[in-house]
């Protein structure tokens, strides 16, 4: 059974392995709400029991940061196919990237991670069920949750939440902890840095950041970040600007590259996409 570290009054986070993912828990008057659901069905059922230490209240809502496996794959035991019959919400560009990315990775992971194959297979991919474009808010009954879409960045479906009473963020996988940020092959290393400054101008110096993946940072780890996240897309622009091939960008970048460049070959590739 998980830990639940209680990060701001009523806000619970557990840290999960595989991947050292944080599951976060909202506890309202009229229920809890979960955001993120882990990357299997078994993992959710571990997810459910664990959810017991915090009381008997009902689980009432389940939020989706982004649509990575590790993130939704879950969903199926919280939505309305379960018994729990809570409502999904996600950005609306989730349910695409689910079927583009998520679906052809769950067919790998089955053919080809022998030690959880079946585990895999079980999944059946559920997408969110409320879809938000740029902002909606959850009412828990004594307090509120606000979703919102700043931009395009780790993917294009990133979702913050904002609980406002105790000024909390939680922010997905657009900010990490316990390693560099993950340049994955859907994400937008040029417009990153934009949504991540655009979370800074409402982060005060007492403000709680639940990150996806690590310990809970401040203000000042996400305005590092931002530094870093700036420094990789400027050194992919000026690289793309002077001609430098993209199969060479990354050694051309040498130590310039703020974050291992072994991380960071998905960066580049976006990166050139998106610069022309």
């Amino acid at each position: 059974m998980t830990r639940w570290a209680e990060v701001a009054d009523g806000i619970f986070v557990g840290r999960y392995q595989p991947y050292d993912v944080n599951v976060t828990v909202v506890r309202g008057a009229d229920g809890l709400l979960v955001v993120d659901t882990r990357s299997s069905h078994r993992e959710a059922d571990q997810l459910r029991r664990d959810l017991t230490s915090l009381g008997a209240l009902p689980v009432r809502w389940v939020v989706n940061t982004h649509a990575h496996f590790d993130h939704s794959f879950g969903n199926y035991r919280f939505g309305p196919d379960s018994d729990l019959g809570a409502p999904i919400y996600g950005h609306e560009r989730a349910p695409a990237h689910l079927l583009e990315y998520e679906t052809p990775k769950l067919a790998d992971f089955v053919e080809t991670d022998t030690e959880r194959s079946a585990e895999w297979a079980e999944v059946i991919i559920t997408p969110p069920t409320e879809l938000v474009a740029e902002r909606a808010s959850i009412d828990l009954g004594d307090r509120s949750v606000e979703l919102l879409h700043l931009g395009r960045g780790h993917t294009d479906n990133d979702l913050l939440l904002h609980v406002r009473a105790v000024d909390t963020w939680l922010v997905g996988d657009l900010i990490e902890e316990s390693g560099p940020p993950m340049y994955a092959p859907d994400c937008f290393p040029l417009e990153w840095p934009a949504t991540v400054s655009a979370l800074t101008g409402r982060l005060g110096d007492d403000t709680v950041v639940v990150p996806g993946h690590g310990t809970t940072v401040d203000s000042g780890f996400v305005a590092a970040q931002l530094a870093d996240l700036r420094a990789v897309a400027d050194l992919i622009r000026d690289l793309h600007a002077a001609g430098v091939p993209v199969e060479a960008a990354l050694g051309e970048g040498g130590d310039r590259w703020p974050f291992p460049a072994e991380g960071l070959a998905a960066a580049v590739r976006r990166g050139y996409l998106q610069a022309g």
